[in-house]
């Protein structure tokens, strides 16, 4: 598994991370691990609910206190 560097939506809101998540997502191979770095609450539903609907395994979700850090392998 290869790390991605972390893509970096703090002060968006939705559906902005996701968008950016997506983006990233889009140029990384199978088996990359991205994470999306959010203050947005919403980004704790809609980053795992992205995930599922492309394929891949949410497998972090971890509050940093000012953010989160939502973790994704993609597959």
């Amino acid at each position: 598994m290869t790390a991605a560097p972390d893509v970096d939506a703090r002060g968006l809101r939705c559906p902005l991370p996701v968008i950016r998540l997506a983006a990233a997502a889009k140029e990384l191979p199978a088996g990359t691990t991205v994470a999306v770095l959010t203050t947005d609450p919403a980004a704790s539903t809609d980053v795992p609910a992205w995930a599922r609907m492309r394929g891949h395994v949410t497998v972090a979700d971890e509050d940093h206190g000012d953010h989160r850090r939502i973790v994704v392998e993609l597959r």
